[in-house]
């Protein structure tokens, strides 16, 4: 412990130790402690030494380092401090401000040697994929930050030990889901390094979800307004889309460009842009031009091209384009970005043609940028994404190029108004020579692969000074050509008269019209210039050769063949095929031709347009051959030619007569549509007419059917009614309702008679009863009056069955009514014709009664239900009949028992007192019998009503007993 006091700062007595000395014994300790305490001060001691003592730390102590990762994983303070010192040996990043510049490489090469090392076991590499997946901060962070910085040193040689390793990428991706934004932020650096220039890992990466983990991480951080985590992102981004159509296709698929429209809302004040919210929409930008760039395949580019019309982004990146305040770089960058997003889609030509900019009187976005191109006092890097916003404005655009060309026109000038083809004028023509060249590409752009446009452009006509009759813009331009004006004017006039030129006989005849044109061409071309004429002369052999290539002999001292002859003499063919050379072979040609968008270090180096890099490798071979080419061989040629052009005459005849026939065939297709559809409406309406007729034939018959009796009242008009197709639903309907209450009343009358008989039988026992319970007639009183009461109803019942018979008669014979007509219906089927006649003047009538018929229906059904109404109550009056008829039955029982006992208590009463007479006679009292006939019929009353009372007494005393 002594010797880690002394390694880490404590008082020592002795010499000191060198820092070799230290490390070493550092070494021995971490390789031969048992303790973990022990080794993991040691570790700590190599962690706290390794920046100053990088070389001797790195050599001697990274073998123990790694075998401390292999065997001390449980130990995650010891971990951290091995991954931290390994960090410190290999990192370069820690010394970059502390080096000076000549010991920066020897820097670099010590970090890349020790990677080397580091890297040579492949299973350190995934020992350390291994401990990147520890959840434990002290372990996670510093493995994240070694193999980033692994990735810096040797990044080609880890990326495949990454690749090959199972689930490697998948490991680090999950770095994006950490919720520690530190180690999230440090999984982005890493994820940069671990994507440049791998398509596959590239592809692995995306095809894990990192777009939607970095899109969420943007948009948390607040998009353009966020910090350098959201720079971060969005280079990773661009790693990942950048030269890798497939991901660019899953990018696009996934519906990710339309969560890129937030990103460019802004607003148009002049605050807010700090230095890191223009970084990010910087790249922002570049990443959208990622998407549409012109080396993507051209399908990858159209289809973004639509999606970012359609989300809305275009019309954003305009409202950027068009607004204030906006830092000039940004705008910039968002002119080359709308210029990418247009270039070639029709669609979103079309729309940023309808684009204004917000001034009084509104102005179209192409003008307002023209202004800025043809204004040398705007800086140059604007000027030219200005131009190349107009270059893909027009790029396949037919429509575009004729609406610049129009406003050149004379019928088509206002003068009110500033329009794109005076702004090109006026640049084509003005004292600075970068408005020049800009302006005569515009132009030339304006007529590419248009022959009609080069044709109309003939017509302009310039007024140079008062007093001068007007000049052609053709003639113009050679003058100014003639004049010597500086280099990069005249490469840029002698530019857009070759594509003005080319493939366009009437301009040749045009130019060569100008008897000053050639013998300036082949003077420029004959002298021995400087190396900046050199350029020149190139492009005048150029127009000269186009002059002869495309001459249609059509002037007699300008054929083919004499402007041979006479480079022949003045020039010589092989200088002049030397000096059509020059354009090819110059460095800046070379740079022009690498890619559309002009761009360029300085105003000087601005010489040639990448299109016109095109036309020049087109036209550059069969120049060459026309100008070898004797005059037999022209013949020929021209021969051939004309043979060629009654065959294309014959074939655009044809064509012609096939588009006309094609046309024909069109308009009939649309007629036969027209009467296909006319036909479909007059057959629904056919159809719907006649069902309607069908119907009004079914009512009109129903009718006739409901109304037969009236036929004596129709046959005044001399014509029996007739009907066609008789339909008996109605009446056969209401024959079985009339079977149905038939059935209905003969039950009841069944139930009625029932009845009867159980009153009957009623009746007769009520009779029997009052014959033999005398004691009982005030209890059966009540009953009787009841029973009075039931015949009472059962009358009435009878009387409302009666009249229900009444109707049912009623119905009955209306039923035979409807079968009389309907048997006679039979000989009435021969003339339906005239009946409709009848039938549309009787219409009301029928109606009428058929609404009686149904009022008719109607009452019927209502007395039914009354009917039925009765029959229950009279049911439930029988119930109570017959509940009362039981109770007196067994009221009468109980007074029969009641009077038996009675006559055997008054036979015992009897004999009692017939005894005790006995006993008074033997006694000799004098006793009286009871049936004396001389007692009155006073005495006989009384003696009744003693026995009533004796008899009473004697009932009360039986019921007591």
């Amino acid at each position: 412990m002594n010797f880690l006091r002394g390694v880490m700062g404590g008082p020592s007595a002795g010499p000191q130790p060198s820092g070799a000395d230290t490390i070493q014994k550092l070494c021995d300790r971490v390789a031969s402690s048992t303790l973990l305490d022990d080794r993991r001060d040691a570790v700590r001691a190599l962690k706290s030494l390794s920046k100053k003592y990088r070389l001797e730390v790195g050599i001697q102590a990274m073998e123990h380092l790694i075998r401390v990762l292999q065997t001390d994983r449980s130990d995650s303070e010891i971990i951290g401090y091995a991954l931290d010192t390994l960090y410190n040996v290999i990192s370069n990043d820690l010394e970059e401000e502390e080096q000076e510049e000549n010991s920066a490489k020897q820097v670099d090469d010590l970090g890349s040697q020790f990677t080397e090392i580091f890297i040579k076991q492949q299973e350190n590499v995934t020992l350390l994929l291994t401990l990147v997946e520890e959840f434990d901060f002290h372990v996670r962070w510093p493995g994240v930050k070694l193999l980033t910085s692994l990735l810096k040193q040797q990044g080609p040689q880890v990326q495949q030990i990454i690749l090959v390793s199972p689930m490697g990428v998948s490991r680090l991706m999950d770095l994006l889901a950490d919720s520690r934004e530190v180690i999230r932020n440090d999984g982005v650096l890493l994820l940069q390094q671990l994507t440049k220039s791998n398509a596959a890992i590239q592809k692995i990466v995306a095809f894990e979800n990192a777009f939607e983990r970095l899109l969420d991480i943007i948009t948390e951080e607040g998009n353009s307004d966020g910090g350098i985590v959201v720079e971060d992102c969005l280079l990773l981004l661009q790693n990942l889309l950048k030269n890798n159509n497939s991901n660019q296709n899953f990018f696009k698929e996934g519906s990710y460009i339309q969560r890129m429209k937030p990103w460019f809302e802004v607003g148009d004040d002049n605050c807010g842009w700090s230095a890191q919210k223009v970084t990010n929409l910087h790249l922002m930008l570049q990443l959208v031009r990622v998407l549409v760039s012109p080396t993507n395949p051209p399908g990858a580019t159209s289809s973004c091209q639509k999606a970012m019309f359609h989300c809305g982004l275009l019309q954003q990146l305009c409202t950027i384009l068009m607004a204030t305040g906006v830092p000039a770089d940004i705008l910039t960058e968002t002119i080359n970005t709308v210029s990418e997003v247009i270039r070639g889609c029709q669609t979103n030509q079309d729309y940023f043609a309808s684009v204004n900019a917000p001034s009084n009187p509104p102005r179209p976005a192409i003008v307002v940028l023209l202004m800025s191109m043809v204004n040398e006092r705007q800086p140059f890097v604007l000027r030219c994404a200005v131009l190349y916003c107009f270059q893909c404005f027009l790029y396949k655009n037919q429509k575009g190029q004729g609406e610049i060309v129009s406003t050149l026109l004379p019928s088509t000038i206002d003068g009110n108004s500033v329009s794109a083809g005076q702004l090109l004028c006026g640049g084509l023509f003005s004292t600075d020579s970068l408005s020049n060249w800009c302006a005569a590409v515009a132009l030339a752009h304006a007529l590419q692969e248009n022959a009609t446009l080069k044709e109309q452009l003939l017509r302009v006509q310039l007024a140079t000074s008062i007093g001068n009759p007007p000049v052609s813009l053709l003639q113009q331009c050679t003058n100014i050509l003639s004049q010597g004006s500086k280099v990069q004017t005249r490469v840029g006039l002698l530019m857009l008269l070759c594509t003005w030129l080319s493939n366009c006989s009437i301009a040749v005849t045009h130019f060569l019209h100008n008897p000053a044109n050639v013998p300036f061409l082949t003077g420029q071309i004959a002298e021995n210039l400087g190396e900046e004429e050199q350029l020149v002369q190139g492009l005048c052999a150029l127009l000269l050769g186009i002059s002869i290539y495309y001459n249609d002999n059509s002037l007699e001292n300008y054929r083919k063949e004499k402007l041979k002859q006479l480079i022949e003499k003045r020039i010589g063919r092989e200088n002049f095929i030397e000096k059509l050379g020059f354009i090819s072979k110059h460095e800046l040609y070379s740079r022009a031709a690498q890619k559309p968008q002009p761009s360029f270090s300085s105003p000087d180096h601005m010489m040639f347009d990448h299109e016109f890099t095109k036309l020049v490798k087109e036209l550059e071979g069969v120049i060459s051959k026309a100008i070898y080419k004797s005059s037999e061989e022209d013949k020929k040629e021209e021969e051939v030619k004309k043979t060629l052009e009654q065959h294309d005459n014959i074939v655009t005849h044809y064509k012609k007569v096939i588009r006309e026939q094609d046309q024909e065939l069109e308009e009939l297709k649309q007629r036969l549509n027209t009467l296909t559809s006319q036909n479909e409406q007059l057959q629904a309406t056919v159809t719907q007419q006649v069902s309607q007729i069908q119907q009004h034939k079914d009512q009109y018959n129903l009718l006739k059917v409901q109304l037969g009796k009236d036929t004596q009242h129709h046959n005044s008009h001399g014509d029996t009614l007739q009907m066609n197709g008789i339909q008996t639903e109605e009446v056969s309907k209401l024959r079985e309702e009339l079977e149905e209450w038939k059935n209905k009343h003969e039950l009841l009358q069944g139930q009625l008679k029932e009845k009867d008989s159980v009153i009957e039988k009623l009746n007769s026992s009520q009779l029997e009863m009052g014959a033999t319970e005398q004691s009982l007639q005030t209890s059966r009183f009540g009953g009787l009056e009841h029973s009075n009461e039931l015949q009472k109803e059962l009358e009435m019942l009878r009387s409302q069955t009666q009249l229900q018979s009444a109707e049912i008669s009623k119905l009955q014979m209306e039923n035979q009514k409807l079968q009389v007509m309907n048997t006679t219906a039979g000989p009435m089927l021969a003339d339906s014709g005239a009946t409709a006649a009848t039938s549309s003047e009787l219409e009301g009538r029928l109606e009428q009664e058929v609404k009686e018929l149904k009022n008719q229906v109607k009452s019927l059904s209502e007395e039914k239900e009354s009917l039925k109404q009765q029959l229950d109550s009279s049911t439930s009056t029988v119930a109570i009949l017959q509940e009362k008829n039981s109770k007196l039955q067994r009221e009468l029982a109980e007074s029969k028992k009641e009077q038996d006992d009675l006559l055997v208590l008054l036979a015992d009463q009897d004999q009692t007192i017939s005894a005790q007479k006995m006993k008074l006679k033997d006694f000799g009292v004098a006793v009286e019998d009871e049936d004396d006939t001389e007692s009155g019929d006073q005495g006989d009353e009384d003696e009744d009503g003693d026995e009533e009372e004796q008899d009473e007494n004697a009932v009360a005393c039986y019921h007591e007993n």
